[in-house]
């Protein structure tokens, strides 16, 4: 895959780009670039560590300028020693690998979906103070990582695979207690792009239930609770291809929800689904609770029910136990990315 960040750039730019990419595979100490400002130095070496996540031995550099000179010397600040670097980054080609051979004869949507499942059943979300968590070898090593270190990692695998992926990045909102800024993926499937955001659904989902809300959205769905990405990234307008849909387990009508509530409520089976039929209003709101409330007094039982608001997804658990509705409304996790 031609990386996708190089190919916004233009062509000065490329040459940092490039030149920085060769020092750091080459674990140099240092090397030369064409000479640029400071703060563009940054934005290359960052957007660079975007499209190749195995670049992830690497957290930060310094440089210098010579008087008269065209270029300038970068100075890498490495994680570990070249040896440690070396038999660590063995250790995440091995297990890319691993991981990939099973989902390698699957179709791209099936690829995907793999992964995503991988990333919410093995890792941790943690905020770990340690830099690797926003790096594959977070994920991949330890089975923890933030936001962007498991962007990245949907990002190398997808890659493994043959999945058009780029990891993309909004900026944090004060304004709204967006503390820090967020990192997810853009995914190509057949001729249509997506958002995938793996990091929310894996703050949202149990052993017991997993999640989908951020499988396949479009721009118009992802918005409503992440922030705008801070680069251009390929239009997801396809609205009809997100997780639940495809399952049947979207309602546009309240009878239809009622009739699946009964149902699951009669197996004591969690009911999952998405609401489409018009805002998610309070008073929508409210009737669904009412609703799920009969169902499971019908069979005995009690509607316990976590609500992601913004996406309109309800998680119903019935249960045998209790004597009113309990309702709570869950919160996907932000993330940090520094």
């Amino acid at each position: 895959m031609e990386p996708y960040y190089y190919n916004q750039m233009g062509k000065r730019e490329q040459a940092v780009y490039h030149g920085m990419k060769t020092g750091l595979m080459a674990l140099a100490p240092s090397f030369q670039v064409p000479r640029m400002e400071g703060r563009e130095l940054s934005d290359i070496y960052f957007k660079l560590r975007l499209d190749c996540p195995e670049i992830f031995y690497t957290v930060g550099f310094k440089y210098r300028y010579y008087r008269e000179s065209d270029n300038v010397e970068i100075i890498p600040e490495y994680l570990f020693d070249k040896g440690k670097i070396k038999a660590h980054q063995q250790a995440m080609k091995a297990r890319v690998e691993k991981l990939a051979r099973p989902a390698l004869k699957l179709g791209e949507k099936e690829k995907e979906l793999y992964i995503h499942d991988f990333i919410c059943e093995t890792i941790r979300y943690d905020k770990l103070k340690k830099p690797y968590s926003h790096e594959i070898i977070g994920p991949l090593g330890q089975g923890v990582g933030v936001c962007e270190g498991i962007a990245k990692t949907v990002k190398v695998l997808c890659d493994a695979l043959g999945i058009w992926c780029i990891v993309v990045i909004s900026e944090a909102n004060p304004e709204k207690k967006i503390k820090y800024r967020h990192a997810w993926n853009v995914v190509r499937i057949g001729d249509k792009y997506y958002h995938l955001d793996a990091t929310f659904d894996n703050t949202l989902g149990r052993k017991e239930t997993a999640r989908y809300d951020y499988f396949n959205l479009d721009d118009g769905r992802i918005f409503r609770d992440h922030e705008p990405v801070i680069d251009r990234v390929p239009a997801c307008s396809d609205g009809d291809s997100f997780y639940y849909k495809e399952k049947k387990l979207s309602f546009t009508k309240l009878e239809d929800v009622e009739k699946r509530a009964l149902q699951a409520a009669k197996k004591g089976k969690t009911f999952l689904f998405h609401w489409r039929g018009g805002y998610l209003t309070r008073e929508v709101l409210m009737e669904l609770l009412e609703l799920l409330e009969r169902a499971a007094v019908e069979k005995g039982k009690h509607a316990c029910v976590s609500l992601n608001w913004p996406q309109a997804v309800l998680q119903v658990s019935f249960m045998n136990q209790g004597t009113a509705q309990q309702v709570m409304v869950e919160e996907a996790n932000e993330g940090e990315l520094l």
